[in-house]
């Protein structure tokens, strides 16, 4: 990327409510990453909330003191020639595929979540194959761009394009491990560069270990102080408490999401009861949603409103400026990305994705090694990751028989007959969305396959 013109970057989902607080991210960094332009990319069907966060956007620029032209297209390669940086950020099937993915399982008795369990590998279903087009997109426009992910499944995103779509630059990013760093210190009474973290596992599924600026491991000192206070969770998990013998056992400390692992019993019992009374996550993020956007519209708004911190991925945008940022400054700073193994963690293979703390430069992440991990913790890593290997190869081919096998290793997907009814709806659910498995839906339907909640199943 050419220094002297300034950089140009690609929002892909650009008409996502998450927008403004990239603008926020990138106005606060301009001095170290100065740009160039910014194209806000999106759909037909996202095109009046482009419009909304694009003006929001440019208004953002404008009370800055930086004259920063956003370009709004639906056009993706349009926008995407000559880009130094490409950021996705996108949701196949908007807001109700979200809620088919929550309510279908939910319907049967298992967990329905945006990234784990059922809906996670669908959403996966749905979002690789695009991935994998931006990325030849990219190949032919701008080839020598950074693609930052953090379109969920953000790791099994990331290994999808490194493994399918042969592009290595590029980097996951999830809010999880921020809030943590952002919590935990609080819970001391210290400040972040008190403390030196690690990072190690999958996204949505790692654990961390913490020191004090001495070196000293003070990881079940941080443990004692999370059960006295804040959890740090993001705000579509439920706080069910971890069991402190465990986390002791361990001396590390799990993301929120293993809960759902964890503590499925519980987590389980919260999902149904929102289900049967006010809605699933997605139900309530709708909401939330259009509160954003009816903020988003005023034309005196030329900030980041405090209402987007309800959103679960609150964030996520700081941390894929400040990768950018240290990209193109070789700055090396210290973030957790989903990024090739590369060693770091000998529990899984080299050539696979993991989330672990690396140092991020011009040359992209230098993982830090985190060593093997514990039993259990080993255990746990290496299933998961054959299930989202699974996953990624069903979501790549179409295939049906793989897709099976990614339901039934996944642990939140009790397997037998009810897993393959819920499989099997989700399909017809999401029919408009996954072309490679045209073939087996017409099957399905020709079976007599309806989706049976009827929610879900009057959402398009």
């Amino acid at each position: 990327m050419a220094k002297t013109k300034g950089v140009k970057i690609v929002t892909i989902g650009g008409g996502s409510s998450y927008t403004p607080e990239l603008m926020e991210g990138f106005i606060k960094r301009y001095e170290e990453l100065p740009i160039r332009e910014i194209w806000l990319v999106d759909i037909e069907a996202g095109k009046e909330k482009l419009e909304i966060v694009g003006a929001m956007a440019q208004r953002q620029w404008d009370a800055s003191p930086y004259d920063v032209k956003i370009h709004l297209t639906l056009d993706r390669r349009e926008a995407l020639k000559d880009a130094d940086f490409v950021t996705t950020q996108f949701r196949v099937g908007l807001l109700n595929a979200r809620v088919k993915d929550e309510r279908i399982p939910n319907y049967y008795g298992m967990i329905g979540q945006e990234t784990n369990g059922a809906g996670g590998m669908f959403k996966a279903f749905r979002t690789v194959p695009v991935i994998l087009e931006i990325v030849e997109d990219m190949k032919e426009l701008c080839p020598e761009a950074w693609l930052i992910n953090f379109a969920n499944p953000s790791g099994m995103v990331t290994e999808a394009v490194i493994r399918y779509g042969k592009w290595d630059r590029v980097m996951g990013l999830c809010n999880v491990p921020v809030m943590a760093t952002m919590t935990e210190p609080k819970a001391l009474g210290l400040e972040r560069e008190d403390l030196i973290y690690k990072f190690a596992g999958l996204n949505h599924f790692h654990w961390h270990k913490v020191a004090d600026t001495k070196g000293n491991d003070i990881t079940k000192k941080v443990i004692d102080a999370l059960f006295e206070g804040d959890a740090g969770l993001p705000k579509n998990i439920h706080d069910i408490p971890f069991y402190k013998d465990q986390l002791e056992q361990m001396n590390m400390i799990p993301c929120g999401y293993h809960r759902y692992y964890y503590r499925e019993e519980e987590m389980l019992k919260h999902g149904l009861e929102d289900y049967n009374t006010i809605g699933t996550r997605a139900q309530q993020v709708k909401q939330t949603e259009a509160e954003l956007f009816e903020l988003y519209k005023d034309p005196n708004l030329d900030h980041k409103p405090e209402q987007l911190q309800k959103r679960g991925g609150a964030y996520y945008s700081d941390a894929a400026c400040e990768t950018i940022a240290s990209i193109y400054s070789n700055k090396e700073t210290q973030i957790v990305v989903s990024t090739k193994n590369n060693g770091a963690v000998p529990d899984l293979p080299a050539d696979c994705v993991v989330e672990v703390t690396a140092y991020i430069g011009a040359q992209g992440a230098r993982n830090v090694a985190f060593g093997e991990l514990p039993t259990a913790e080993k255990g746990w890593l290496q299933m998961m990751k054959s299930m989202e290997l699974l996953t990624i190869e069903a979501a790549v081919t179409g295939d049906y028989g793989t897709a099976l096998q990614a339901f039934i290793s996944n642990p939140l997907v009790r397997s037998g007959d009810t897993a393959v009814k819920i499989m099997n709806e989700l399909f017809v659910a999401h029919k408009k969305h996954l072309p490679q498995f045209a073939e087996t839906i017409a099957r399905l339907e020709a079976e007599g396959v309806t989706v049976q909640d009827e929610v879900a199943r009057d959402l398009d």
